[in-house]
């Protein structure tokens, strides 16, 4: 007689969970042997009220290391924070007794850990008003597991480097931080990251590297405002930025209304810094929501 699966006595099929988080696939034994958990992330607090959802997601998440806290509404949430800091909040927005925009006030009220909200909304202003209120990242229901263990990978790298980026390569532009200064360079290198062979074969930064004439670079010309608006932009790596929260920050509380002027100054922004202005590489739009600055490859510190 054949064995039963090992699923079907830890985790029972039920149908509810299969429509509002996971395929089936996820729980798999290959899915579960992987660990894939971060060092800056160990503890993790789960905030919903469908006890599917809270089971599958502590299963996935203890078995990959984490330490995993659980709470079914917005109080037991707060409490559980305070006695347990979390590392990382994962957040539903439709509690039973407190709206998930206010448990995220409660916790930035004293924590900087990022938050990753689930919603089965479909109006795109429930997660607007979620990240204006400190969300770091949204999640739309039904979602597969993988896609969120990939956002709390990158939820936890922005908390560890948003603040640490003195400089920051985007393709043949160096945009410099500290001194306030955007660099083309214009060299057959330029394209590569820090420590990359140059054109001869001899690390792009040795001696015989450069031993030959520097590359020629100019530089970029920014506004203080478009400058100010990049600044934003590259000090939240990969984050999403509404445009509410950009329009606060650049401008002030008083511009709350004018996207107008932020679709102004972006355009301005690609039209200097993107190969294609048309086709941006990293300053990037999310439709109704904001917009977003997504590192590429080689768009590390130089």
């Amino acid at each position: 007689m054949p064995a039963e699966p090992v699923l079907a006595e830890t985790v029972p099929a039920e149908p509810v969970l299969a429509e509002t988080v996971l395929d089936e696939t996820v729980l798999d034994e290959t899915v579960l042997d992987e660990t894939g958990r971060l060092d800056r992330v160990t503890r993790v607090l789960v905030v919903d009220d469908e006890p599917q959802i809270l089971r599958a997601l502590r299963i996935n998440l203890r078995v990959r290391s984490y330490e995993v806290d659980t709470a079914a509404t917005g109080a037991q949430a707060l409490e559980t924070a305070a006695r347990h800091p979390p590392d990382l909040v994962i957040l539903d927005l439709g509690l039973p007794d407190l709206d998930g925009v206010e448990v995220i006030a409660g916790l930035r009220g004293w924590t900087t850990a990022p938050i990753i909200v689930l919603s089965g909304r479909a109006d795109s202003m429930d997660k607007v008003e979620a990240l204006d209120a400190g969300a770091d990242d949204y999640v739309t229901k039904p979602f597969a597991m993988e896609e969120l263990l990939a956002r709390m990978r990158a939820a936890a790298r922005r908390a560890g480097t948003a603040d640490d980026q003195p400089r920051v390569r985007l393709g043949r532009l160096v945009v410099d931080l500290t001194a306030k200064r955007v660099t083309r360079d214009h060299g057959p290198a330029a394209d590569l990251p820090a420590g990359s062979p140059a054109a001869d074969g001899s690390p792009a930064d040795s001696p015989a590297a450069a031993a030959g004439s520097p590359p020629a670079s100019e530089d970029v010309r920014l506004t203080p405002t478009e400058w100010h608006l990049l600044e934003v932009l590259l000090r939240n790596p990969g984050k999403l930025l509404s445009q509410r929260q950009l329009l606060a920050e650049v401008w002030g509380p008083g511009y709350a209304d004018a996207a107008g002027n932020l679709r102004l100054y972006m355009a301005q922004l690609r039209r200097k810094l993107e190969p294609d202005p048309a086709r941006p590489r990293w300053l990037l739009t999310e439709p109704g929501m904001g917009y977003r600055y997504q590192p590429g490859p080689y768009a590390a510190t130089p």
